[in-house]
């Protein structure tokens, strides 16, 4: 028996996708487009500042530039500047040599707010490495991470789910003018707000792209910026204003749930291979008479219950939120909702406040503070007449289907900023709505243990989707188990990261994409979910090997909570700017 579970591991890890192990067999990227040709430009750089966009974007779109530069790769690229009125910025990179005749547009995190060209879930993938791709972005509509757009109707719908459309046809004509040609296969590829950017593409234009990858979407977007964030950052603060738990409690909590759960998949590694497994009690950590240090006082333990489940509705006791931090992502929260520094100022109030200000309710108020903020039905009601407009929850993907799509969902265990149970939530209701053998056939959805928001974290989070993603696209072949991998210099490729954090993690890091790998710690395979990998009983823990596949638990039918009924169909908003209000209708608009 151990002979036969041994061996199907050996086959499986065979069999993982990822290209992690390609690299240095490809690393010249001569020919690395697989079944495809390359094609060479018929254009000069420069003339693609003629290109005419009206038709696009409307009166006042056009080119700003278009010349000859080095991608991050080195490699040299057409880079095209341009803007799609009335206020949204986009960037292609065309490479001059190796193009691959595939397309890849790019996500962004936060409010936006910038053009953002990094490649995330996708490391070491020759198609990224080599530059075999034409690559596109946009800021969404506004320059800069602040919610002042949400003062203008249009930029809210820009930045709800216009901009990426038309970037997308900006790029694909900009592609023709420069190659001659269509290209062969189109994809995209975000997280957080990227990663609701992808799946309202699959949702409200079916046709854009071939294949999608989605990292830990910000689909609720309303819920995730309000009720969320606010949550966290008001049930960490004291009567004094102060922070509860700061970062010296982190390390003394995540042991504490590691004590308590570590174990719980029948591996103490340090890892939680599903935290929903996990009932920790905070309690453990109750200082004892006399004791000042590695404890906690009560008040820190009931603002850590909080934080664990989430805000409830007083009266009804109906959850305001779909999932919060969950056990094992204690390491991730310092600079989130809990402060590195006692003074230091954390994400959670800064999101919460600039999305409640300027973007979530249908008529700004003047004033608002976090202190403003009920944790009731109330105000979650006044976040609906929006909702529809931002959230991504839609589960009818037949069209996307039909139109051949590909969708590869993904979400870190321990994200810090988005809970997974989100996205458990969205993968069950597209079965719901669509079957189980339907969505089978065009849908792959990956739990990563340890992974903490869009990057980085406690075990493996380093691997790449888009190379199983182009396969299964163009040759039929759909992934199963990919690699994950763990370094002791991990690359930070920054996708999805909002500005602010993204500089400070730049400065700390370096260049996004040029970090030295360092050495493989771990490795670890991951399956679609609800399947697990699951320690074999013998050989190196931290080798991929020494796992298998096995049935994990799945999510239920369907979650209670105050927003549910926004994962059904024709929830979603369609909107236009009269005056300079939202006037929106309820009838789903599949642009063409």
């Amino acid at each position: 028996m151990k002979i036969k579970i041994l061996l199907s591991a050996a086959i499986a890890l065979m069999v993982l996708v990822g290209c992690s192990h390609q690299h240095k067999a490809t690393q010249n990227h001569a020919t690395t487009t697989d079944t495809l040709t390359e094609v060479s430009p018929v254009a000069d750089c420069a003339s693609l500042s003629q290109v005419d966009l009206v038709a696009l974007g409307g009166k006042g779109s056009q080119v700003l530039s278009a010349k000859e530069t080095k991608d991050q790769q080195g490699h040299v690229v057409c880079q095209v500047k341009g803007t799609l009125a009335p206020t949204i910025s986009f960037t292609v990179q065309l490479p001059k040599q190796g193009w691959s005749q595939r397309y890849m547009q790019l996500g962004c995190g936060g409010l936006c707010g910038r053009v953002d060209l990094r490649v995330g879930a996708a490391d070491q993938c020759p198609l990224v490495l080599g530059s075999n791709m034409v690559l596109a972005a946009t800021d969404m509509g506004h320059d800069g991470p602040s919610s002042d757009f949400g003062d203008n109707a249009q930029k809210r719908i820009d930045f709800a789910y216009r901009s990426v459309h038309i970037t997308s046809l900006a790029a694909k004509t900009l592609i023709r003018h420069y190659y001659g040609q269509n290209a062969r296969y189109s994809y995209f590829n975000g997280c957080s707000d990227g990663g609701r950017e992808a799946l309202m593409e699959a949702q409200r234009f079916p046709k854009d792209f071939n294949g999608i990858i989605a990292g830990a979407p910000a689909m609720n977007f309303s819920v995730q910026n309000s009720m969320h964030h606010g949550w966290l950052a008001t049930v960490n603060t004291g009567k004094d204003g102060q922070p509860l738990i700061t970062a010296d409690d982190v390390p003394l909590i995540h042991q504490a749930v590691l004590d308590q759960c570590d174990a719980l998949d029948g591996l103490k590694d340090g890892l939680l291979s599903d935290p929903r497994q996990c009932h920790f009690n905070p309690q453990v950590l109750s200082c004892k008479k006399g004791q000042t240090e590695q404890c906690l006082t009560q008040d820190q333990i009931t603002a850590l219950k909080r934080i664990y489940a989430g805000p409830h509705d007083p009266k009804t006791g109906i959850a305001l939120t779909l999932g919060a931090p969950l056990p094992g992502s204690e390491l991730a929260w310092p600079g989130v909702f809990v402060p590195r520094k006692n003074s230091s100022q954390i994400f959670s109030t800064m999101i919460a406040e600039s999305a409640l200000q300027k973007v979530l309710f249908e008529h700004n108020p003047q004033h608002f503070s976090l202190s403003d903020l009920k944790f009731n039905l109330a105000t979650f009601d006044k976040l609906r007449p929006l909702y529809g407009m931002y959230s991504a929850v839609d589960p009818d993907l037949k069209a996307f289907k039909a139109y051949g799509g590909k969708l590869i969902l993904w979400h870190g265990w321990s994200d810090q900023h988005i809970s997974p149970i989100n996205s458990i939530a969205y993968y069950e209701a597209v079965k719901n709505y669509m079957g189980a053998k339907e969505q089978s056939e065009f849908m792959n959805f990956y739990l990563i243990p340890g992974m903490h928001h869009c990057f980085g974290g406690d075990g493996p989070s380093s691997f790449d989707l888009l190379t199983p993603l182009t396969k299964w696209v163009e040759q039929g072949q759909k992934p199963d188990g990919i690699l994950t991998t763990q370094t002791s210099k991990p690359k930070w490729d920054g996708a999805g990261a909002p500005e602010k954090l993204a500089k400070k993690k730049a400065q700390r890091k370096g260049k996004p994409g040029h970090a030295k790998q360092g050495k493989v710690l771990r490795t670890r395979p991951v399956y679609p979910f609800p399947y697990v990998a699951v320690y074999n009983g013998s050989g190196d823990v931290n080798q991929a090997v020494n796992f298998h596949k096995a049935m994990g638990t799945e999510g239920p039918a369907t979650y209670s909570w105050a927003g549910a009924e926004y994962y059904d169909t024709n929830k979603q908003l369609n909107c236009q700017p009269v005056n300079n209000q939202l006037q929106c209708t309820t009838r789903k608009e599949i642009i063409e």
